[in-house]
């Protein structure tokens, strides 16, 4: 039963990783492509490349410590810190990247009479700069809460309280880094999903009952954030879980959390493809030469079968 369920959750896995890589490796390549056309570069662009770059190298790291999980967390080798520095930096990346697109479709699409929202609307460019300027300080603070863990760990794992004490802090320390981009993006739903009423509210004052240009953005923003906040949420509790895990559960559980925890960096991707008009034209266009090339494939070999039989 245990080499089955593994099987299957290994499986489920690298569907995923090999899934969630295409994703991210398509928006990457997408906007580096737009961006030697152009010779330049939008603020979307860049979070999109961001987030695309960081994403790959979180399921890397994900998919390595699926596959050799650290039992015993006493013994820290030079590989696996460099995994768990990677995945602070890649994780952090991903997911405030994730909180500045959530920011992004705010100043662009959400329509508010407040002096305030218009004047940080007009600094849109430099309000993302000092967000991502701002979050490496988390991104220090991290960085060096895991690095001394681990550095006190393997002098200390036998002492069950210093122990405990360790793993609560760097628990705090993760919670806290990734509850401010979550809520800063759940405003960011909330604003949206106000602003989007408004609007609403005006199109029925005005009689009309169609759905214009302006509640087709605010509908597929609120579905990006949305998207983004459920499988963050999801991601998180099973990075939790999986944390906890090596004392108190068994390896087919923490594979099964890291099979549910990958969901997060590749099938967000896919929505986004989705959600960005750029994005899903190229990605259709790109299905249906795949398309006609196995059309054209299959026709030539059957002609050349014909051409062969007597």
């Amino acid at each position: 039963m245990f080499t089955t369920l593994s099987g299957v959750l290994f499986i489920l896995l690298m569907v995923e990783f090999i899934l969630g890589n295409f994703a991210n490796a398509f928006i990457a390549l997408v906007n580096c492509i737009g961006w030697m056309k152009r010779e330049k570069l939008s603020s979307v662009d860049r979070i999109f490349i961001a987030l695309a770059i960081s994403r790959i190298a979180l399921l890397w790291v994900i998919l390595r410590s699926s596959f050799s999980p650290i039992d015993n967390p006493a013994v820290f080798t030079l590989t696996e810190k460099f995994i768990h520095n990677t995945w602070t930096v890649a994780n952090h990346f991903s997911m405030w990247s994730d909180t500045l697109l959530s920011i992004f479709y705010l100043l662009r699409i959400a329509n508010f009479s407040s002096l305030l929202f218009l004047h940080v609307k007009k600094r849109v460019e430099s309000i993302m700069v000092e967000v991502i300027l701002g979050s490496c300080v988390f991104l220090v603070c991290n960085l060096v809460m895991v690095n001394i863990t681990q550095h006190v760990q393997a002098k200390l794992y036998d002492t069950n309280e210093t122990w405990e004490i360790l793993i609560v802090s760097n628990s705090i320390v993760r919670t806290l880094s990734s509850c401010i981009p979550f809520a800063m993006s759940l405003l960011c739903f909330l604003l949206l999903t106000y602003s989007l009423c408004k609007h609403l509210r005006k199109m029925k004052l005005n009689a009309r009952h169609f759905q214009d240009s302006s509640t087709r953005v605010h509908i597929r923003a609120i579905q990006n954030v949305v998207s983004f906040l459920f499988l963050f949420a999801l991601y998180f509790l099973c990075v939790v879980l999986s944390f906890w895990s090596y004392q108190m559960m068994s390896k087919s559980v923490i594979l099964f959390c890291r099979a549910i925890a990958i969901i997060y960096p590749s099938t967000h991707s896919f929505v986004l493809i989705w959600g960005n008009k750029k994005l899903k034209r190229t990605f259709l266009l790109v299905l249906w030469q795949v398309t006609c090339w196995r059309k054209r494939t299959k026709m030539s070999k059957s002609l050349g079968f014909s051409q062969e039989r007597p």
